[in-house]
């Protein structure tokens, strides 16, 4: 057996020994290769924290002393040390988590993916502990530097500061990157830390002198020298001086791969009593070459993978959101020299990566600062810019505020653009995207599109940017574009009808990419002699008009959205058909408002009841007044059924 295998939980690393705990090391990153290229997932961040995880739960009695990672994504070392080795169905249903899971173990404490809330964690958790009188219990708080970028992060440091006599071990793992490389001030000044060539001489100096010399002299050597090290370190790279008015000791820095340095320093920082920062340099994707060789995100995040080189394997060919919006918004940029892009250090990921090598002066990578972007952005509209901030859709929920009140209230023309809209599927409950439409229809003035495919997409976004007094939103889904879906004919208002029906039966409203789903419900209530009508409204937010005099021709309204049902899309045009005075019944169709585990996008629309058989099945009953809400009766109902029931046989 491996030593791997022989880990069942973290005191089983107790017993090993320095050569052993090295041999650990390179099982855990070959078995992390093997494994996450078969099923995808967060692989280079876990790559860079084998040696650092090893330490913290070598030096630290978990789930005794609590352990919070920012972000959860670099935890997979940590569920392979607490014994969750199963990574055959990773980030699948059934399966591991992405992310730490309380149901899973309870070594795992904060599940969600948000970045920089952890010392927010660990202030509350030290400060539960101190009051209630667990003075033996201590708090980590595992912290990439990109998470640094974060204003919580900041927030929670003054009052961590404030009181500075809990058990508290705040570990700043430092690569350097975020998903790709960190920006601002605080990045560039560890930069300059983990760069200088004095960090680098004297460690890879002492090092020769304990290989050179060897044995317990060798070894005792390189103990003294690098602990001497750090102190020399500290001072000479000004770092105290970054966290000394913060009144927070900080020790480092130290060689993220070098596990008993790391071992050495966390031991020192849990004997103080009080919170210490631990600076831990750690290289994103170490000892895999083709992850060190990716200039983009170091294997940030794969897919299915071939272990061997790094090629990606099978997967779609055609085109995805992400790449429809970038080529867009660099052509709409080409054409308007005022439309500016921000993003939250996802320069790749949402796109904006062509925009910004093209027009390097008119991108704004602000780092894990959403709130910050939102805010800016306003400002750049004031200036006479038009904004394009560009996020993940669950990362809007963090800065409703500003959108509210610095965008919407200033009628400030800015464009949000969310990817990663609705169901996300792998990443887990923080990640899906099925918020926004509930959360951001309530900011008055608020326009929102959901493009069906691309030619849509570049349809709405292209009318976004044109609107230069109120918040726009285009989102999107994950992964490749749907099928092309041509309208019949376009309302005066851009509403595009799909499907004509010559009985008006069903209107089925759709949102986004569930046009397909739609039409393939009204093909089968075709079959059942039900008459449908399919529109995608294109813009959602405001209703349209033709929306409400399409739903007063026809018995029953069925919305078909993937984001939350409660204070939905649906529930929007309900509400303003009752303003209008239309009777029409109403189902609105979407998600459950709870927090949805992962599994893959059809399994999680399967589950809620969002398939074509599903919804057709329903809506038949509906129109036949066997089920809540009934279509509404025609002038002549008698007649109506009579024609159902011929058409069925």
């Amino acid at each position: 057996m491996t030593l791997l295998e022989n880990i069942h939980g973290p005191r089983d690393l107790d017993r090993l020994s320095q050569e052993q705990l090295t041999r650990l090391a390179e099982e855990i990153r070959e078995f992390l290769v093997a494994e996450v290229s078969k099923t995808g997932g967060h692989l280079g961040p876990n790559l860079g924290v084998v040696e650092l995880t090893m330490a913290v739960h070598r030096v630290f009695d978990s789930p005794h002393d609590a352990i919070v990672f920012d972000t959860g994504h670099q935890a997979y070392v940590h569920k392979l040390l607490t014994g969750r080795q199963d990574f055959s169905h990773l980030r699948e249903k059934g399966g591991l988590a992405g992310y730490p899971q309380r149901s899973e173990s309870i070594h795992d404490i904060v599940e969600s993916s948000h970045a920089s809330s952890s010392l927010s964690w660990a202030d509350g958790i030290s400060r539960s502990f101190q009051m209630t009188g667990q003075r033996d219990r201590h708090v980590v708080a595992i912290v990439g530097d990109g998470a640094l970028t974060g204003g919580m992060t900041w927030e929670a440091l003054n009052n961590i500061s404030d009181d500075n006599s809990r058990n508290l071990v705040i570990v700043v793992n430092d690569n350097g990157r975020s998903y790709a490389p960190t920006i601002g001030g605080m990045a560039r000044f560890l930069n300059g830390v983990r760069t200088r060539r004095s960090y680098r001489h004297l460690y890879t100096t002492s090092r020769w002198f304990a290989d050179h010399f060897g044995g317990p002299v060798g070894r005792a050597f390189y103990r003294g020298f690098r602990g001497g090290l750090h102190g020399f370190l500290s001072r000479f790279s000004n770092n105290e001086a970054l966290y000394s008015n913060l009144d927070i000791k900080y020790v480092g820095p130290v060689h993220g791969h070098d596990e008993a340095a790391i071992e050495e320093a966390l031991r020192q920082a849990k004997d103080y009593g009080a919170p210490v920062i631990v600076h831990v340099i750690t290289q994103k994707g170490r000892g895999y070459e083709p992850a060190l060789s990716n200039v983009e995100d170091q294997f940030h995040a794969v897919g299915h993978i071939d272990p061997d080189t790094g090629e990606p394997i099978g997967g779609s060919h055609r085109q995805s959101w992400t790449s429809v919006f970038s080529d867009q918004i660099l052509r709409l940029a080409d054409g308007d020299p005022t439309i500016v892009g921000i993003t939250g250090a996802m320069l790749i990921p949402t796109g904006l990566d062509k925009f910004a090598a093209k027009y390097p002066e008119r991108v704004f990578d602000v780092g894990i600062a959403e709130q910050h972007a939102v805010t800016s952005a306003a400002g750049l509209a004031y200036g006479g810019l038009h904004p394009v901030v560009a996020l993940y859709a669950t990362f809007i929920n963090r800065a409703f505020d500003q959108v509210l009140m610095d965008v919407a209230l200033h009628r400030a023309g800015v464009t949000f653009v969310l990817d990663r809209a609705g169901v996300t599927g792998p990443d887990g409950p923080s990640h899906h995207g099925m918020w926004d439409l509930a959360i951001l229809q309530v900011i008055p003035r608020i326009r929102l599109s959901a493009p069906r495919d691309a030619e849509r997409l570049r349809e709405e976004l292209a009318e976004a940017v044109a609107v230069t007094d109120a918040p726009t939103v285009v989102r999107f889904p994950r992964g490749s574009v749907s099928n092309q879906l041509d309208a019949v004919r376009r309302m005066p208002d851009g509403v595009d009808v799909l499907r004509d029906a010559p009985h008006k039966d069903v209107l089925i409203v759709t949102v986004g990419p569930m046009a397909e789903m739609g039409l393939q419900v009204a093909e089968r209530l075709a079959a059942q002699g039900i008459g449908a009508t399919v529109i995608d409204p294109r813009w959602v937010v405001p209703v349209p008009a033709s929306v409400i005099e399409l739903a007063a021709q026809h018995r029953l309204v069925v919305t078909i959205e993937d984001g939350i049902r409660v204070g939905g899309i649906g529930t929007r045009i309900r509400q303003d058909l009752r303003a209008a005075g239309v009777d029409t019944a109403l189902t609105e169709l979407g998600l459950p408002d709870v927090f949805i585990d992962h599994a893959s996008r059809a399994e999680i629309l399967e589950e809620a009841g969002l398939t074509p058989q599903n919804i057709a099945r329903d809506v038949v009953a509906q129109v036949l007044g066997s089920k809540i809400p009934v279509a509404r009766p025609l002038p002549d109902d008698a007649e109506e059924q009579r024609r159902l029931g011929a058409d069925r046989q």
